[in-house]
């Protein structure tokens, strides 16, 4: 599995889990819990969540699938924006710590801006993190004003991650924020890297590109978000068929050929895009 490198240099996958609609009756929480078991031993150790996934459920069925195995996760999770002050962020820690059954979150990111001012959260992050409650903190749906904004602030620095949305169709990014963070070393977490509603996974350059490497169009998506550094994708995965799809594409490397199909059908910005958003 390939990894990428945290401030402090510690290693994580960069293929990883996502929750987002788990816990909601979709699939049977046995079901859900089996295949983020199942994709931590397939190497997909990285497991993303959040308070407001399920209002808390998804976190409950991360809790049940971590449990007794907490030490081989790195387990993120994220705060709503009105939760984000001094007061607030402790006690969502509290509640998401619960339902997980954990005492420490590795990566604790604001889901997205907020009322509250960024030097307030990052101030309530870092104690946090002083209090080792989590151990890296960060942001998500944050474009490059934003990104700004947040390192100017006591502390702003140590921010770890910045997840936002992330595929083919949407590559608005490497315009301006995915090279920024780059330079930052601020890693690019990509949600919803293989698309919603199944129409990414329909486009025939996709799977073109797929049947060449005798892959699925998701996990010829997946490659293609990884095939970049500091890059980790997060797809969720409801089934046991579905998480081992996803494994398999951390060993698939798109060619010159692919990533040029791909670029024809969905061009490199050339411009300065506004952040897009799910």
């Amino acid at each position: 599995m390939r990894t990428v490198t945290l401030p402090g240099g510690e290693q994580v996958p960069a293929l990883g889990q996502g929750t987002w609609k788990m816990g909601e009756g979709r699939q049977s929480r046995e079901t859900e819990t089996a295949a983020l078991r199942l994709g931590i031993d397939l190497g997909l150790t990285l497991i993303d969540t959040a308070e407001m996934y399920g209002e808390g459920e998804a976190e409950k069925v991360v809790g049940k699938a971590i449990a007794g195995q907490r030490e081989r996760v790195f387990l993120v999770s994220k705060v709503y924006p009105h939760n984000a002050s001094r007061r607030g962020i402790p006690a969502a820690w509290e509640r998401s710590a619960r339902r997980m059954g954990v005492d420490v979150i590795d990566l604790y990111l604001l889901h997205w801006r907020g009322p509250v001012p960024l030097a307030e959260t990052v101030a309530a992050f870092e104690a946090l993190k002083q209090a080792g409650r989590i151990r890296h903190w960060g942001v998500s749906n944050c474009d490059t004003d934003d990104m700004e904004e947040l390192l100017a602030v006591p502390g702003g620095r140590d921010c770890a991650a910045n997840q936002v949305l992330y595929s083919p169709e949407h590559r608005g990014i490497e315009f301006d924020l995915l090279p920024w963070q780059a330079r930052q070393k601020i890693l690019v977490m990509a949600y919803s890297p293989v698309g919603q509603g199944g129409r990414l996974l329909r486009a025939p350059a996709l799977a073109r590109v797929a049947a060449r490497h005798a892959a699925t169009p998701a996990q010829a998506a997946l490659a293609w978000a990884l095939r970049q550094s500091g890059v980790i994708a997060i797809p969720k995965a409801g089934t046991a068929a579905h998480v081992r799809e996803n494994a398999a594409a951390a060993a698939l490397a798109l060619t010159g050929e692919d990533l040029a199909e791909i670029d024809g059908a969905f061009p490199k910005p050339t411009r300065r895009q506004p952040l897009a958003m799910l």
